[in-house]
C-alpha cells in the first residue's frame, strides 16, 4: 500500500487534535516504568489531560485533552520519558512482559534497552515511520504474532529468529547479533520504504531486506498466531517473588490508581494488550496490592468479563464515532451481557446497544474503520446509523 500523506502517529512533541482535545502518546521501550515515571504520567494525566491514561495494543501510553503540551514535554523529559525529541516517534518497542520473570528461552529485556539507545543513535532512523513496530519474544510467542515490522524470537538460549513483514524469515542470527540485525533491518526499511508506512507493504520488502542484510534462511519458518492467555493475577517468578497482572477496563487507567501503583515502588509493565504486569513484590505486598487495588478496579481473576472486551476512542474523542462505544460496552459488561462462553450469537445488524448479548472476545467499534481491533478471531460490534452491526468471529479472516 503507498500512502499519499506523510505519516502522522502522534507523540510528545507532536499531538493528535482528537474531537475531545489534543492527544499525545507516550513511547514505553518494553513497556518498562520505574516508580517515578508512573507517578509523573499520573500527575500528567490530572493536572494536563482527562485524568486517565489510556493503555495502547503497543504497550503505550496514551492522555487525552491535553491542555498545556510544552509543560507535559518538559515533566516527561524530566524523568526519561523524552529521551530524544527527534526520535520520540520510532520507539514502538514490544517485548514479552514476563521475560526474565516467569518462563521463556532467556531475558529478552536487556535487548529493549540495547534497541532503544541503537534507534536514537541512528539519524537516519529517525525518519521511520511512527506506525513501525519491534517485537523481542523470549520463545513463548506472545509478541510475535502481533504483526511487528522487524523483530526476533527466541529459538533457544543463545539463537534467535529473525521476523520481517510479521513473519518467520527463517534466518537465525546468534544472540550478540540480534540488536544489530534488527537496526540493520530498519536501516534498510527506511532506504527502501518510498511511501510505505509498514514493511509488509513494501513489495517482497522481507526477501529484499534480507537480500540487503546478506542473510539467508537456514531453518525452516516458524507459524505465529496471535495469543490470548494474557498474564493475569498472581504469578510466581523464578526468584520465588511475585508479579501480579492486571487487567485495566477498556484500557483506560484512572490517575488516582495509577498514584497507588506508583506508591507501591515497584517496577510496572504496560503490555501490549492493554494490561498491566507489577513485578518483584514479597507475597504480603502482593496480597495487599490486590486488597486495595482491586476494589479500585484493577482485574486480577482471569475469568473476569472485562478481559474480553475491547473498544475503539468513540465519542467524544473521534468525530467519525456514531455513538459513546465505550459506555455501551461497560454496560454490556456490568450488566452481564457479556459471557466468557456458549454458542456465538447469529450476525444482527440495527440492534440497539441494551439488545446486545455475545460471547467471547470482541472489539466495540464506533464506525466501520474498527480501530483498535486485536488481532485474532473476535466478534466484532459495530456501531452504524441505524444502531449496531454484529459480526461474529471468522477465523479464516481474522
Amino acid at each position: 500500500m503507498t500512502r499519499s500523506a506523510p505519516d502522522s502517529c502522534p507523540g510528545i512533541l507532536r499531538l493528535h487534535e482528537a474531537a475531545d482535545g489534543p492527544l499525545a502518546r507516550i513511547r514505553l521501550p518494553g513497556g518498562r516504568l520505574r516508580p517515578d515515571q508512573v507517578q509523573v504520567l499520573a500527575e500528567a494525566a490530572r493536572d494536563l489531560g482527562s485524568d486517565a491514561i489510556e493503555l495502547t495494543s503497543r504497550g503505550n501510553v496514551q492522555l487525552r485533552r491535553v491542555t498545556d503540551a510544552e509543560a507535559l514535554a518538559e515533566r516527561l523529559r524530566a524523568v526519561d520519558l523524552l529521551p530524544s525529541p527527534t526520535h520520540e516517534r520510532v520507539r514502538n518497542i514490544v517485548a514479552s512482559p514476563l521475560s526474565g520473570r516467569v518462563g521463556g528461552w532467556t531475558d529478552v529485556h536487556p535487548l529493549v534497552g540495547a534497541l532503544d539507545a541503537g534507534l536514537r543513535a541512528a539519524p537516519a532512523l529517525a525518519g521511520l515511520p511512527g506506525r513501525v513496530l519491534f517485537t523481542l519474544d523470549d520463545g513463548r510467542g506472545d509478541v510475535s504474532g502481533l504483526g511487528g515490522d522487524i523483530g526476533v524470537h527466541a529459538v533457544d538460549a543463545d539463537e534467535y529468529a529473525l521476523l520481517l513483514g510479521g513473519r518467520d524469515t527463517g534466518i537465525r542470527v546468534p544472540a550478540a547479533d540480534a540488536v544489530p540485525t534488527m537496526l540493520a533491518a530498519a536501516d534498510g526499511f527506511q532506504e527502501l520504504r518510498g511511501e510505505h508506512w509498514r514493511l509488509h507493504e513494501l513489495p517482497d520488502g522481507p526477501a529484499r531486506i534480507a537480500a540487503r542484510l546478506g542473510l539467508t534462511a537456514t531453518a525452516d519458518p516458524l507459524e505465529f498466531g496471535a495469543r490470548h492467555d494474557i498474564p493475569i493475577g498472581w504469578l510466581t517468578q523464578s526468584d520465588d517473588r511475585v508479579a501480579l497482572g492486571a487487567g485495566v477496563p477498556l484500557g483506560s487507567l484512572p490517575a488516582r490508581t495509577a498514584e497507588f501503583l506508583a506508591a507501591v515502588d515497584r517496577p510496572l509493565l504496560v503490555t501490549p494488550w492493554r494490561s498491566l504486569v507489577l513485578t518483584d513484590l514479597d507475597e504480603w505486598a502482593a496480597e495487599q496490592v490486590v486488597r486495595v487495588l482491586a476494589p479500585m478496579g484493577l482485574i486480577f481473576d482471569a475469568a473476569s468479563p472485562w478481559l474480553l472486551v475491547t473498544a475503539c476512542a468513540g465519542r467524544p474523542g473521534c468525530a467519525k464515532s456514531h455513538t459513546d462505544i465505550r459506555a455501551d460496552a461497560a454496560d454490556a459488561v456490568a450488566s452481564g451481557r457479556v459471557a466468557l462462553d456458549g454458542p456465538l450469537p447469529p450476525a444482527r445488524t440495527g440492534i440497539p446497544a441494551s439488545d446486545i448479548r455475545t460471547v467471547g472476545r470482541q472489539h466495540w467499534s464506533g464506525c466501520s474503520r474498527r480501530c483498535g481491533r486485536p488481532r485474532g478471531p473476535l466478534t466484532d460490534i459495530v456501531a452504524a446509523a441505524d444502531g449496531y452491526h454484529l459480526i461474529p468471529p471468522d477465523p479464516e479472516n481474522s
